[in-house]
């Protein structure tokens, strides 16, 4: 599930769900902070494998549980602030994977990233509705082929996800996705890096953290010469890991800035032809 919080009314969401989705996508489109696997801070290490993985791969856990399950949790956590830290910052965008445990027999839905989170979807439900209740529009996308049947639902919202281990793997498929023109409506660059599990077997002492903090410096010059916008080759939603430690949502918040210079520039020159 992807979350959206842009932060208008819900006066105005509710005007704006009755539009087009493209129609929100208007000239001053600005760049949105994402946080990645957001409710990963939260991960329980003695929670079982989510139902995705292979069988070969439960059994190696099973069997090497000691061993398998730091690694699993230092791979698999990739935040370190809790969602109202998060929100606070200005993350706008909170990527969210729920599922229920296996044979747990209440009807309780968890935050899942390889292993289940301690807690539950309940607690981060009475949250949306706090911001809902102060006036805040939320919007809900499900990656799902059965949310796509129901057409009062909005539609998934691309993430571009590059599935590389170096940040230059991952600039690569983002310049060439930025090559084939935006997609119509929001989309999300993700700057998470990935380790296969080779990788990961060859470098015990690493993790999530370690390697994305060592591949930062290369992310963040890709960052500083984006542009948001609704141009062919602009940025609209920017998701990482470890959005806290990490300056990303300085660098994406300065981003803004450039649109506003672009669209002051602009409407200069509209008035100066208005009076020629």
């Amino acid at each position: 599930m992807r979350c959206v919080v842009p932060g208008t009314t819900f006066a105005q969401s509710r005007v704006s769900m009755r539009r087009p989705y493209r129609v929100l996508m208007c000239q001053f489109t600005p760049g949105y902070l994402g946080s990645h696997d957001a409710m990963s801070y939260c991960l329980d290490i003695n929670s079982p494998l989510v139902r995705s993985e292979s069988s070969s791969f439960r059994l190696l856990d099973r069997l090497f549980y000691c061993f398998t399950r730091p690694i699993i949790f230092r791979w698999a956590t990739t935040q370190d602030k809790s969602i109202e830290e998060q929100l606070s910052m200005g993350i706008r965008y909170f990527d969210l994977r729920i599922a229920h445990k296996p044979n747990d027999s209440s009807s309780n839905l968890y935050f899942t990233h390889v292993i289940y989170s301690h807690v539950t979807v309940l607690v981060s439900v009475l949250t949306l509705r706090s911001l809902w209740a102060s006036g805040y529009q939320v919007i809900l996308s499900y990656d799902s082929q059965t949310a796509a049947a129901h057409q009062e639902l909005w539609p998934n919202i691309p993430y571009l996800w590059a599935n590389q281990r170096t940040a230059q793997g991952v600039i690569s498929y983002l310049d060439w996705n930025k090559d084939m023109g935006r997609p119509e409506g929001f989309f999300i660059s993700g700057l998470n890096l990935t380790a296969d599990r080779c990788y990961i077997t060859k470098n015990p002492k690493q993790s999530l953290r370690t390697l994305t903090f060592s591949n930062w410096e290369c992310l963040k010059k890709w960052v500083e010469e984006q542009v948001p916008g609704s141009d062919h080759k602009s940025i609209n939603i920017i998701a990482g890991d470890f959005v806290g430690p990490l300056p990303l949502c300085s660098l994406v918040i300065a981003l803004n800035q450039k649109l506003v210079w672009k669209n002051s520039s602009q409407i200069k020159k509209l008035t100066a032809s208005k009076w020629n």
